[in-house]
């Protein structure tokens, strides 16, 4: 039920990206250290690619020019010296971040306003804040939603108490300026769970929530919560199940339609095999569920994926996106992931991995496996087009699967999804593109030899129409790689 926002844009048939070379331009290294750093990738902000990075010594945003040479490093010098989570919101000429101060027994929400050459012009301002245990920070205390437009942004935080959820949020316009506060809260029958929110360009937040049973916590009941910054409590709409369970069940808000799409897998029992997709959507315009059905996965698509059992070939998909397309059909795009742990010694899966996170010190051993992505094309009427399986197979141990899954770039005519390729001694960059007609191209991006960093593909960001930029580890150092399509 993660709820990100990807570009919804139709898959024209305007050419697959295989068809352009791919040129990869490197920044130069800078000192860091992944086990007390943190990275991202802003986007581009004027003629400008910005990134940010922390370490002992700071924080720190780069600017670089398109070859990805450095123009300029700026100095966060307002953050305090203990930062939790930091977050950005990006636009053609400015920045707002939000981050979380650590004091004594609290965590708090502050943000700030930059001008595009990443100075100061607002803030930093307080918004909220959140006690801590006796040990400190040790889960997500604010998440951040954003409007299409971006002239809204909400920081909030939910706390489930059994059977209850509650929520705060605090509104923000594009000047930093806060525009509204409101707490509710929601009851069910059952203990609740919630995906990510998201919300509207006229600020109505929307979560969706559900109720788990079973061992694999597959959904019994489900609902879309709505509020708005000048209400004070949620708008319920139960999602028909028709005594089904769902799974992984995704929302993708439409602006344009005025609609929330809505896939998943279902299961006819509470700890069953998955059976097929479950799609609906839900009209903002009279406040329904439209359109809504059971697409059962037929024997065609079972043998598709390679599974030696084709009753449980599916139930470690997780639905990682939705491309909603002109027509009201859309791409739905999931992954093959599952953790296990053991308590023996462990193995040399992704071995270089090892100088970054030990799992040697550990007695329990966490493994991470992401494998083959899926992805499944719907027209309007939610009839199935094609269907797609990327194939590739990434385990690695203790390092929270950083490496692994895949990073994807949109350009309009086709999808294409980059990942770490574990089966060589050096990991090798694949580069998988999808067209609008289901068909699949697969290259090598890199050479895998000793002298590539370590890339970390679901960490990256796309920046252009046709141009994606990748953090880049090489022992204690960052770099950061621009793919142009």
């Amino acid at each position: 039920m993660k709820c990100r926002n990807w570009l919804p844009v139709l898959l024209l048939v305007l050419g697959s990206v295989s068809s352009y070379a791919q040129e990869v331009l490197y920044s130069n290294y800078e000192k860091f250290d992944l086990r007390n750093g943190d990275f991202s990738v802003l986007g581009k902000i004027g003629n400008r690619i910005y990134t940010y990075r922390s370490s002992a010594d700071g924080f720190f945003l780069d600017a670089f020019n398109d070859s990805m040479e450095k123009l300029a490093t700026v100095v966060l010098d307002f953050f305090p010296k203990k930062i939790y989570e930091t977050k950005f919101v990006t636009y053609a000429d400015k920045i707002i971040v939000l981050y979380q101060e650590v004091a004594t027994g609290k965590v708090i929400q502050n943000a700030a306003l930059l001008d595009e050459r990443g100075r100061l012009l607002k803030g930093p301002v307080q918004l909220t804040s959140a006690k801590t245990g006796i040990w400190g920070p040790n889960r997500d205390y604010f998440s951040l939603a954003v409007s299409d437009d971006k002239k809204q942004i909400l920081s909030y935080g939910i706390e489930e108490k059994g059977d209850e959820l509650n929520f705060t949020g605090i509104w923000l316009d594009d000047g930093l300026n806060v525009i509204g506060r409101n707490n509710a809260s929601f009851r069910a029958d059952n203990d609740l769970s919630h995906g990510d929110g998201f919300m509207d360009n006229d600020g109505v937040f929307f979560l969706p929530a559900y109720t788990p049973v079973g061992t694999r916590n597959y959904a019994d009941q489900v609902w879309l919560l709505s509020t708005d910054k000048s209400s004070r409590r949620f708008q319920a709409k139960e999602f028909p199940l028709r005594d089904m369970y769902s799974t992984s069940l995704y929302m993708k808000l439409d602006n344009v339609n005025n609609r929330i799409y809505t896939g998943g897998f279902y299961s006819d029992k509470k700890n069953g095999n998955y059976e097929g997709v479950v799609y609906a959507y839900y009209d903002l315009k009279d406040s329904s569920w439209q359109n809504r059905k059971n697409i059962p996965f037929d024997e065609q698509l079972r043998n598709a994926t390679g599974e030696r059992n084709l009753k449980r070939a599916f139930n470690d998909y997780q639905v990682k996106q939705m491309i909603v397309k002109k027509d009201g059909g859309f791409v739905l795009v999931s992954e093959d992931v599952y953790i296990t742990t053991r308590t023996s010694s462990p193995g040399w899966g992704g071995f270089y991995y090892s100088y970054y996170y030990s799992p040697f010190m550990n007695q329990t051993i966490r493994e991470y496996n992401y494998n083959d992505i899926f992805a499944l094309s719907y027209d309007g009427n939610g009839n199935r087009d094609w269907h797609a399986f990327i194939r590739k197979s990434q385990y690695s141990q203790e390092d929270g699967g950083i490496f692994s899954s895949y990073g994807l770039i949109n350009t309009g005519g086709a999808l294409g999804f980059l990942f770490n390729d574990f089966n060589t001694r050096n990991s090798r960059i694949q580069l998988a593109t999808l067209n609008a007609a289901g068909q699949v191209d697969m290259r090598s991006l890199a050479a895998g030899t000793s002298n590539d960093p370590d890339w970390l593909p679901r960490s990256g960001k796309q920046v252009g129409l046709k141009e994606l930029v990748v953090p880049c580890l090489r022992r204690k150092q960052i770099c950061f790689a621009k793919i142009v399509f």
